[in-house]
């Protein structure tokens, strides 16, 4: 009879479900023996970079991807990138080794005790199987929940005796579908507000990016029907509109008098595919300008539940947008200037200002490049000279959490390989956030992704010295970080990695890095700047 290894394998060939991304440990080793050929085993060096390379993975593919970590100990490492899996709706398969089940009662030595308790609440769904025979079934269960909306990880935890138990069935597949359709009563009432409005404006969020082109085109369809102006949602992880086009203001400020005041003037505010909102820090004001209403669609019926005001209608945010255009009139329309120009940017004087980085860094840039991002208190001065007008061209965490932009932009080019696009990923980082998963660059090498990692640095955390001023907490120790030699630890690990100071530098460096085709660090001084956190 076949063993419990055989017929769980056997199940997620024919799911599709052929790439493991691991940091192996003993309770691991009985699932990895003999590793079959037809699977794809991605090793990384530790416990957050598996994770975050098996988000940016199951990203770049549009598929889960089964994550194996090490029991209690390997899943507290991956946790802080497991809350932003959650958050970005990642469907990954999280799957820990448990002690031998006879040993269990005694909780020896490497036991995850309450295993199931550990991951939460940042997983949909925790299980570890009663017996032996029921892995293969919920590894299928697992499957099932994670693609469902809002798809996220889930977590099985796996008894190390378990896969060489023998079966005697198979674990048949069925199908499950995925997203929610519009309630057409509601549906029907946000169309009738919509078409009554008399100064609409639309926020969309990273639902969009995640439901495929035809939500892309349909987000830009209804914009323009609508004639009215398109803000990202804050924080947003995601492009879900094209920021070169006329009707793109921008993205919002994430508090809430802030964020109020940008959109005074609208009497129905719209939110597709985001929170209601993600605010951080706080800033009192009114949560909605005077005058105006919101309507709110969302795949989460948590999000919706916990917004904090407005009307929300729990649907896939593409089914939504193909089933209201139909509903809604087209308006007047006219020609639109930009709402939001970038500034002439000099690109001259030492250090590089953090806008001059990225002035150079695009004017060198492929059409064909996808970016992300982990450097906070430069986000407004990126969002100034990079204006992404394609779909899956641009991610980062909807958490937070520093830590996953780097491990990720190697799961991205893994799947860029995969799928034969075969574009270079720039990931820009912070050199306090390049401290967090850098363990992920031998990865990266390793595995000969064309990654870029260009380090902006600062010698200091740059965001926290911004919060600083707004909260007035002067003298905040631990703030500084002199002393790291950046290139050196990429070197150690495999990179090339080089320092560029000047303009002209810098674009040699980026331009080599880009013909390498393999993973490249580029290290550059800048400016410590201080900019207003909360308008930008």
């Amino acid at each position: 009879m076949p063993t419990v290894k055989e017929v769980t394998f056997n199940l997620l060939r024919k799911l599709g479900i052929t790439n493991i991304v691991g940091n192996p440990g003993s309770t691991e080793e009985t699932f990895l023996k003999n590793f079959p050929e037809d699977f794809d085993y991605v090793m990384a060096l530790q416990e957050a970079s598996v994770v975050g390379i098996a988000d940016g993975l199951s990203q770049g593919l549009r598929k889960p991807v089964i994550v194996n970590v090490h029991t209690g100990a390997g899943l507290g490492n991956a946790m802080g990138n497991l809350l932003t899996a959650y958050l970005n709706k990642t469907p990954l398969i999280i799957t820990a080794g448990q002690q031998t089940r006879e040993m269990l009662l005694m909780e020896p030595f490497l036991t995850n005790i309450d295993a199931t308790q550990l991951p939460k609440p940042w997983v949909k769904w925790a299980y570890q199987p009663a017996r032996a025979e029921d892995v293969p079934g919920a590894f299928l269960r697992a499957y099932a929940t994670a693609i469902q909306e809002p798809a996220g990880p889930v977590f099985l935890s796996l008894p190390l005796d378990d896969w060489d138990k023998e079966m005697s069935f198979e674990t048949p597949v069925r199908s499950v579908s995925t997203r929610k359709g519009p309630d057409p009563d509601c549906l029907k009432t946000f169309a009738n507000k919509l078409n009554a409005a008399r100064n609409p404006v639309l926020i969309y969020g990273g639902d969009i990016a995640r439901a495929g082109a035809n939500a892309w085109a349909n987000g830009v369809a209804f914009a323009e029907r609508l004639n009215a102006a398109v803000w990202d949602a804050p924080f947003c992880e995601r492009t879900p509109f094209p920021e070169t086009h006329p009707l793109f203001a921008g993205e919002l400020p994430a508090a809430i008098g802030p964020l109020s005041d940008k959109l005074a003037g609208h009497d129905l505010i719209v939110v597709v595919g985001a929170p209601v909102f993600r605010y951080y820090p706080y800033v009192p004001g009114s949560y909605l300008p005077k005058g105006s209403e919101l309507i709110h669609i969302t795949d989460d019926h948590d999000e919706a539940a916990k917004a904090i005001v407005g009307d929300s209608l729990v649907a896939d945010a593409g089914l939504f947008l193909e089933a209201i255009l139909p509903l809604i009139n087209q308006r007047s329309s006219q020609t639109k200037t930009p709402l939001r120009e970038a500034p002439k940017t000099p690109v001259t004087g030492l250090p590089l200002s953090p806008s001059a980085v990225f002035a150079t860094l695009k004017s060198s840039s492929p059409n064909e490049l996808v970016v992300t991002n982990e450097s906070p208190s430069n986000t407004a001065d990126f969002q100034d000279q990079f204006r992404f007008d394609k779909p899956d061209s641009f991610y980062t965490f909807a958490s937070g959490g520093l830590g996953w932009n780097m491990p990720a932009s190697v799961g991205l080019a893994l799947a860029e390989k995969k799928t034969g696009r075969n574009r270079p990923v720039l990931c820009l980082m912070g050199d306090g956030s390049y401290q967090y998963s850098l363990q992920s660059v031998y990865t990266a090498v390793q595995q000969n992704a064309h990654v870029i990692y260009v380090v902006l640095q600062n010698h200091e955390y740059g965001i926290l010295k911004e919060f600083a001023v707004l909260e007035e907490t002067p003298n905040v120790p631990g703030l500084d970080l002199p002393g790291i030699d950046i290139v050196s630890l990429a070197k150690g690990y495999g990179a090339n990695a080089v320092h560029a100071e000047t303009s002209d530098e810098l674009a040699q460096a980026y331009r080599s890095a880009l013909d390498f085709k393999g993973t490249s660090v580029i290290v550059v001084p800048i400016t410590a700047k201080l900019g207003n956190l909360i308008q930008k």
